[in-house]
């Protein structure tokens, strides 16, 4: 039976990793003798999870799923308590592009464009051909090397994704840091897919790191604006300055 268009795929239990979801009725959280934060979920099971930052608020729900890598992890959703900074007296205006990331009203804020898919692709080349040669046949099971191809395609990725969302949420931090204001280019890059530039535009994460923005700008009460980018030029109605590059 085909899938409709608009319809949610189905989700087969063979194809996708396995998840778990919990509201707050079905977890805790307690200290052991120890002193050690513990999760524990319905049913008398005990998780001992690696904290990565401690908890801004009671959690509501919690998400335990593991990565195309074969790790764990585990989520929670918490209210995120506003952290407001002092004023700086400036704002800044941003323009998302392709040769650069984004660029500026401020020469010191510009994101220049990092590559991180490019310098990765001879791994990710490699990794993929290992797949391509040890992919089983119809039906059969799928040999212990070809899940070590798998995982190591799925490292490469994941290390890319880590280094794009570091680099944006450490320039979002510093562009919140420096202004009160800041006007964003409302930047939809769908169009790109079909262009010439789509490998490179996919490669800079524009929506990835327009989303840090929002969010540092929401953490810290700045005033953040979305620009609709119909009719804008290169240069600026206010006060005449040009845009640096096209």
């Amino acid at each position: 039976m085909s899938q409709r268009r608009g319809m949610p795929r189905f989700k087969s239990a063979k194809r996708d990793l396995p998840s778990l979801a919990y509201t707050k009725r079905g977890f805790s959280l307690k200290k052991d003798e120890l002193g050690h934060l513990r999760l524990y979920l319905a049913g008398g099971v005990e998780v001992r999870p690696v904290w990565s930052r401690s908890l801004p608020s009671e959690p509501t729900s919690v998400r335990i799923y593991e990565d195309a890598c074969g790790a764990w992890w585990v989520s929670f959703v918490v209210k995120v308590v506003p952290q407001p900074l002092p004023t700086t007296g400036k704002d800044i205006g941003i323009d998302w592009g392709v040769r650069e990331i984004a660029t500026t009203t401020d020469d010191d804020c510009d994101l220049a464009h990092p590559e991180y898919g490019k310098q990765a692709q001879k791994k990710l080349t490699r990794a993929q051909r290992k797949m391509a040669r040890r992919k089983p046949k119809k039906g059969q099971a799928a040999s212990v090397g070809y899940k070590l191809a798998k995982t190591q395609t799925a490292k490469v990725h994941q290390k890319v994704k880590r280094q794009r969302q570091d680099t944006g949420r450490k320039w979002a931090k510093k562009v919140v840091r420096q202004n009160d204001g800041i006007a964003v280019e409302d930047f939809r890059p769908k169009f790109l897919a079909k262009s010439t530039m789509a490998r490179k535009a996919a490669d800079g994460a524009i929506s990835a790191t327009k989303n840090e923005l929002i969010f540092m700008a929401g953490k810290h009460l700045r005033d953040l604006r979305l620009v609709n980018p119909a009719g804008t030029t290169m240069e600026c109605s206010e006060c005449g300055a040009i845009a640096k590059h096209r």
